[in-house]
């Protein structure tokens, strides 16, 4: 029976919020400044920006799970469609290649933990983040080797349920647990079929007992399967 273990990005195997956020205003910035539009007439719909006002990590934190088009349509809502999605591009084109330079803040004991975990189960990384984002994370801290596939919204526009099948499917898992951090992600665990452990120390909470780590390296012990 192949069994194998499916990872959520932000908030389980790191927090890249201040760096996306960084990456993001530059963006902004950048935008704003060739198409003459202020950073205040871009950020926000519900008129909470305040003038001069930049996205911090907070706000980062606050949309991470979420698939891009629902985060264009919170930050940039006050734009037509076309303006929101020529925006979102160039935000995930500078965030890649800002976090392939400068990383994030992995999750201690993270790859000691993925090596003992390795050393059982085939590792899978699914996120609903745009296309590159896991490649740059993996290309910064070298960690290809413990993966055997990896999948997102940005690939296939699939919903993050739809994507942990796949990945299921694709790898002839017959069983797999996926470890996220918010409620979307056990969400996605249910209609995918597959067990969840809860990262406890992400960015949120479970309104449904399961089993949960306090700390990344406590999942070597878990009894997954």
């Amino acid at each position: 029976m192949k069994q194998g273990i499916i990872f959520d990005m932000d908030g389980t195997l790191w927090d890249s919020a201040g760096n996306v956020a960084e990456s993001w205003n530059l963006a902004i910035a950048e935008y704003g400044k060739k198409h003459g539009i202020k950073a205040e007439e871009i950020l926000f719909s519900d008129g909470t920006l305040k003038r001069e006002r930049k996205l911090t990590t907070g706000d980062i934190r606050g949309v991470m799970g979420k698939s891009m088009d629902v985060i264009a349509d919170i930050f940039f809502g006050a734009l037509d469609k076309e303006t929101r999605t020529e925006l979102l591009e160039l935000c995930c084109k500078k965030e890649n290649a800002y976090l392939r330079e400068h990383g994030g803040n992995l999750y201690p004991d993270l790859e000691a933990t993925l090596g003992k975990l390795k050393e059982n189960y085939p590792l899978y990384i699914v996120s609903n983040c745009q296309k590159g984002y896991i490649e740059s994370f993996l290309d910064y801290y070298q960690l290809w080797d413990y993966f055997e596939d990896i999948e997102c919204y940005g690939n296939n526009l699939l919903q993050k349920g739809e994507n942990i099948r796949l990945v299921a499917e694709r790898n002839q898992l017959d069983e797999a647990v996926y470890v996220g951090d918010i409620q979307g992600d056990y969400d996605a665990s249910r209609e995918a079929e597959v067990k969840f452990v809860h990262a406890a120390y992400g960015f949120g909470t479970i309104d449904t007992e399961v089993p949960r780590i306090e700390k990344f390296s406590q999942l070597a012990d878990l009894k997954l399967f």
